[in-house]
């Protein structure tokens, strides 16, 4: 039989780049990536996403093997036969099928039990077929990318050969294939394509308002008659966080006693030209509102849209009774993903120009009628803020207590106390200077207690940080360097199945970013109403009780039940 002498197609010439028949021992290599890539990672990921993570792996795999073979060819004496070859493709072809069916069969499994430590329901939709399709053409599409691109640095070298000579050439062409290929890539594709267009959404988005979002007439709220910022500068975000504001009949109703309507201050970007000036005017919105007379104060960063929960905020409100301000400021209006690749330290010089504006005012109230200051940041906001403290000391001496939710492996402070917690006390939970006054939970119930019996003095900061949050293991180091949060013990909802692998667990890890949403809390990138039992450690009032939080806990779960999409 022809097929079984010759399972595979030779190019007629060997000019021919792009149609020609794949490598085989890139084809073992880039068939291994695709298995690795099945493997669990920190939260499940819908089949389609693994389609993606299984064409870019698979790539990367292919990549590496056609390496691998082109050194066997230049630097062996042997090459096999044509017989030999044949009989080898005939094997990878043979078994292909059933291989890929028993790794995609091994995949789902694992992704039914990361499911069950997630506490998810235990049924899975793992379409294999599709699954392996989409890889198939992300890997051809790649595939073909590449080999175009080495069409071209051939053209180009022959081009230049007529007028330098060979070796020349080669460098030449190389060099300028590279440099076309990075530009092209960069300016063209990213920063004219994908930013562009995000810039683009992001705009108009920012000029919408959302459903049921009304803009308050009550004084203390920006965006209001009478505030010092317009209802059409505070963005959408903005608009959202003043317009959805609790009244203080909504607390009374919790609480049972009187309470104050609650101050809630933000500076849009469009009222602002640079961040003095909108630090400047986020204090003299919080003198208008009076809100240094309350009993206390948060100031809160943003992620990159202008973002903030409401349910930290809310469980301050409801907690104190009303009597609190916060404030915040607008830096971007992009979400965190392109406002990390562009403006990734305007986040920073923000937050630190408005919590020093806000702190040099608030010194100058008398010493024993200050609010308690307060500061608040999740996800890209945690680095933001972090960044307006030299260091934890600092943090400790200009504030009254913090709450940190999800924060990116790249915050500045959080790295440090990582880097430096105590031994023995895993990277998921480290303990620091035995928690005296910096602890990190996942369950709050049971994780602020430890290290047990150790004093808890104040200020306090808490760190909200789920083993599983792939937000706070990101980073470009996974591409060449196994991450610590892989060492035994493991986080208490990772499973065993998850390892880590040179490129695959960087794609993994990016793609669980996206997808850090679809689990419930205290799981992936949710949170829920934990930060409630943290701000009862930070700053409960006098008479807060634990029952008191789970009243409390039970209430924003309610109010906020979980939604899929990226927030910020």
């Amino acid at each position: 039989m022809a097929l079984a002498r010759k399972p595979y197609w030779e190019r007629p010439d060997s000019e021919w780049l792009i149609r020609r028949w794949p490598d085989l021992t890139a084809s073992l290599v880039a068939t291994f990536f695709f298995w690795l890539s099945l493997t669990p990672s920190l939260v499940p990921r819908p089949w389609y996403y693994q389609g993606a993570v299984g064409g870019i792996t698979a790539a990367i795999g292919y990549g590496i093997g056609a390496l691998l073979s082109w050194l066997y060819r230049l630097l062996s004496p042997w090459q096999p036969s044509e017989r030999a070859r044949a009989r080898c493709w005939l094997a990878y072809l043979v078994a292909l099928p059933f291989a890929v069916a028993f790794m995609l069969g091994r995949s789902a499994d694992m992704q039914r039990e990361l499911r069950r430590l997630q506490e998810l329901p235990p049924t899975l939709t793992w379409h294999s077929l599709m699954i392996a399709l989409i890889s198939l053409a992300v890997l051809a599409l790649l595939l073909l990318v590449a080999r175009a691109i080495r069409l071209g640095t051939r053209t180009l070298t022959r081009l230049l050969n007529r007028f330098v000579p060979w070796p020349v050439a080669v460098a030449l062409g190389l060099v300028l294939s590279t440099t076309f290929v990075v530009i092209g890539t960069r300016d063209v594709v990213w920063d004219r394509g994908v930013l562009e267009i995000a810039d683009r959404i992001a705009a108009a988005k920012d000029h919408s308002t959302d459903p049921g979002v009304v803009r308050p007439y009550s004084p203390l709220l920006s965006g209001s008659p009478d505030s010092l910022i317009a209802w059409d500068d505070l963005g959408n975000k903005g608009r959202t966080f003043t317009g959805t504001a609790l009244s203080g009949e909504e607390i009374s109703d919790f609480t049972g006693r009187p309470a104050l309507d609650p101050i809630r201050a933000y500076v849009g970007r469009a009222a602002y030209d640079d961040f003095a000036d909108g630090a400047e005017l986020a204090v003299r919105e919080l003198e208008r509102t009076g809100a240094f007379d309350r009993a206390v104060l948060a100031v809160t960063g943003t992620t990159g849209t202008g973002w903030v929960d409401p349910t930290p905020v809310e469980a301050l409100e409801y907690m104190h009774g009303g009597d609190t301000a916060v404030v915040t400021m607008q830096y971007s209006y992009l979400p965190s993903w392109a406002s990390f690749m562009v403006d990734r330290d305007e986040a920073g010089e923000a937050t630190k120009a408005l919590f020093d504006a806000v702190y040099a005012r608030w010194q100058q109230e008398p010493a024993g009628h200050r609010p308690k200051l307060l500061v608040l940041g999740e996800s890209l906001s945690v680095s933001a803020v972090e960044s307006a403290f030299d260091d934890l000391d600092d943090m400790l001496a200009r504030t009254d207590g913090a709450l940190l939710i999800g924060p990116p492996d790249f915050s500045p402070i959080h790295s440090e106390l990582t880097e430096r917690r105590d031994p023995d006390s895993p990277i998921w939970r480290p303990v620091y200077e035995d928690g005296e006054h910096v602890r990190f939970a996942q369950f709050p119930d049971r994780d602020l207690r430890l290290p047990e019996g150790a004093p808890w003095l104040e200020p306090r900061v808490v760190y909200l940080q789920n083993a599983s949050d792939p937000v706070v293991w990101w980073s470009p180091d996974l591409l060449f360097q196994r991450p610590e949060w892989l060492n035994e013990p493991l986080g208490p909802d990772v499973t065993s199945a998850v390892d880590w692998f040179p490129f695959v667990s960087f794609w993994q890890t990016t793609v669980d970013m996206a997808v850090s949403y679809g689990v419930t809390a205290p799981h992936g990138h949710r949170y829920g109403a934990n930060p409630v039992a943290a701000w009862a450690a930070i700053a409960p009032p006098a008479d807060w009780s634990d029952e008191d939080t789970e009243r409390l806990s039970w209430l924003l779960e309610i109010r906020h039940p979980p939604q899929h999409g990226w927030a910020g």
